[in-house]
């Protein structure tokens, strides 16, 4: 099965389209989840949410009882607690429901601190055995988890550019088929090798041995409005 999640992350950082693509996923059969707020922007939009996971501290008591009664599994969550609302999200989905596909938007902008924790869940346990299944996406960006060996990245038309990059130690990290490709790059601290590029839509081929690694799509809003 798969799953789309949606976070609290603001609405300028959501791809145009997400209303779209979250009927297309669920007409396809995916299942729609939330944590705190974003359960409430699910209603916003008309989507009908499967599962909703936080303290839900972000919604006034009649926003609380609008999402109370229209979505079908609603977990609740200590407000003082060693996981955010966010992690305890992707373990309900990667871990009891056993998704094997995990899309999540709303992971980022407005406070970095939540992003990071988006982000930097996936590099340890319990959810680091997961990372290959999630993908975090935005308007402009969608992350990848890497894992050693190897790694076949498709290109994709909406994307020219891309990054890669470690979040720790990496060990004889390979890009191949790509604008600047990469020999055997080794070091113990985290790096992003920034602002590469596709070639005539070939996918890129990335091997490391031992590590963590991040693939980013990226585009620009809006490049060189001034010319």
């Amino acid at each position: 099965m798969k799953a789309v999640a949606l976070l609290g992350g603001p609405k300028e950082n959501w791809p145009d389209n997400l209303k779209d693509i979250l009927q297309k996923a669920q007409q396809k059969g995916a299942m729609i989840a939330a944590s705190d707020r974003g359960s409430l922007y699910l209603h916003e939009m008309g989507v009908h949410c499967d599962l909703a996971v936080g303290d839900f501290d972000s919604l006034k008591a009649n926003e609380l009882n609008i999402v109370e009664n229209s979505v079908i599994d609603i977990r609740y969550s200590h407000p003082i607690k060693d996981f955010t609302d966010s992690e305890q999200l992707f373990w309900t989905l990667l871990n009891e429901y056993r998704v094997e596909e995990l899309r999540v938007y709303g992971a980022t902008g407005g406070r970095i601190d939540h992003f990071l924790v988006n982000l930097f869940t996936f590099l340890h346990e319990p959810l680091a055995q997961f990372k290959e299944k999630v993908r975090l996406i935005d308007q402009q960006n969608e992350i990848v988890f890497l894992n050693p060996p190897k790694n076949i990245i498709q290109a994709k038309k909406e994307y020219k550019y891309f990054g890669v990059g470690s979040l720790g130690l990496i060990k004889d990290l390979q890009i191949k088929n790509a604008r600047y490709d990469l020999a055997d790059y080794s070091s113990n601290n985290a790096i992003m090798f920034s602002s590469n590029e596709f070639l005539e839509d070939q996918d890129i081929e990335i091997k490391f041995n031992a590590g963590s690694g991040i693939f980013i799509y990226s585009k620009d809003k809006v490049r060189f409005d001034n010319i």
